[in-house]
């Protein structure tokens, strides 16, 4: 396998920790968001939205992390980053979706990037953009895993792909300084993640891109 990432790439993030967590190896292939490397024609034959992560599977080329992730479920089930019943895998797809539709989206480099350079935005206004959708997001997050009874991890006692959307989506929030006292339950998942082998080599400063 083959993974086009690049290290800050909250996308990318998600899957190395999938890939690590079902013990596969993925060779990465970084991609500089930052030096607009995403746009080139070349990376464009791989992936036509110019976006990250993108996987290689021998002739398989997979977009969109959501989707790597629930191929790599149904190709490596075991360990499993679903639950087995409809009703509970149903409530982790939700939790999932809600950091990478809802919150993620909203907040990424191209966004920040069209506030500040095609619409004028200042430094502030951008930081107020990001404040006000990560603290929208995580409030309603907050409430879902405290209804549905989460355990040491977002769901029960085994991280899932609800984990490898959240952690990510922490990495971000604390590097634009979001506090998250408000979120006890968001952050106590966070630290039990952040001990986990397979969150730990997938940290971004653990890629061979790190800046």
């Amino acid at each position: 396998m083959k993974l086009y990432s690049y290290f800050r790439s909250s996308a990318s993030y998600r899957v190395r920790i999938a890939l690590n967590l079902k013990g596969l190896k993925a060779d990465i292939i970084p991609v500089n968001l930052l030096k607009g490397e995403q746009q080139s024609a070349g990376y464009g034959q791989v992936n036509p939205q110019h976006l990250l992560p993108a996987l290689i599977d021998g002739e398989h080329t997979l977009t969109q992390s959501l989707a790597i992730m629930e191929y790599l479920e149904e190709i490596h089930p075991m360990p499993p980053l679903l639950p087995q019943s409809p009703p509970q895998r149903a409530r982790v797809r939700a939790l999932s979706l809600t950091v990478a539709c809802e919150i993620a989206p909203l907040n990424n480099v191209g966004i920040l990037r069209y506030l500040t350079g095609t619409l004028g935005a200042s430094e502030e206004q951008k930081n107020q953009w990001y404040d006000h959708w990560i603290t929208r997001g995580f409030t309603a997050l907050e409430q879902m895993l405290v209804q549905g009874g989460s355990g040491t991890y977002c769901h029960g006692s085994q991280p899932s792909m609800a984990d490898c959307c959240l952690v990510p989506q922490i990495f971000n929030a604390r590097r634009f300084n979001v506090d998250l006292s408000p979120y006890p339950t968001i952050a106590r998942i966070a630290e039990n993640c952040e001990k986990h082998p397979a969150f730990i080599s997938a940290h971004p400063s653990r890629q061979p891109d790190a800046a």
